[in-house]
């Protein structure tokens, strides 16, 4: 789930998180009313029921057109269901700890495998290894074509095993190597790999 989904969603429960939008709602999943009715129907005062039904309204849950002076309101059932769907599961319930866990669990293999910025020993576990090569293939910069010596004395200077890390940096696609010259690989959306030249 992306941050712009999470904030989608905080902001969705916030406006979900009041007792009168949800009778409102309840109204209004019944039938098109007014802020007069609504005010009369929940014992609210006018003025806070349009707070209400801006916040909603601001959500996508709750369309209104205008007839004379009167402002009718309606559900926007769609919406309500699309939400529904797209984030009222198991799967996407459950990405907004997979992302932070595995976030906190890359930073506590950096912690533990490094020593400031010297790798301390090359992971056995291939996932931790994966992080750390993650970490040496940010020290180079997209675009650039790097002859290997130049690879070498960026590997140097976080590990003396240049060899070995820059064959996993090519062996994990992270890196691309051609006649003697190194450069970073973009993963494509589509989770392919492409060549940034």
């Amino acid at each position: 789930m992306t941050e712009e989904q999470i904030g989608m969603l905080v902001q969705f429960f916030k406006a979900m998180a009041d007792e009168n939008r949800l009778k409102i709602l309840g109204v209004l999943a019944t039938r098109e009313t007014n802020v007069e009715e609504l005010s009369a129907l929940l014992g609210i005062k006018a003025p806070t029921v349009s707070h209400h039904l801006q916040k909603l309204k601001d959500n996508g849950l709750v369309q209104m057109r205008a007839d004379g002076n009167t402002h009718w309101y309606s559900l926007q059932g769609e919406r309500l269901a699309a939400m529904n769907r797209e984030f009222m599961n198991t799967q996407q319930l459950a990405s907004f700890v997979e992302h932070s866990a595995e976030e906190a669990w890359e930073q506590k293999v950096i912690r533990d495998f490094f020593n400031g910025d010297q790798l301390k020993e090359i992971p056995a576990s291939r996932r931790k290894r994966l992080v750390i090569l993650q970490w040496l293939a940010n020290r180079f910069d997209y675009g650039i074509h790097y002859p290997e010596s130049q690879v070498n004395a960026i590997i140097k200077r976080h590990h003396a095993d240049c060899a070995t890390l820059r064959r996993e940096l090519v062996g994990n696609r992270l890196m691309q190597r051609e006649g003697g010259q190194y450069w970073r690989i973009i993963a494509s959306e589509s989770g392919e790999q492409e060549n940034a030249t």
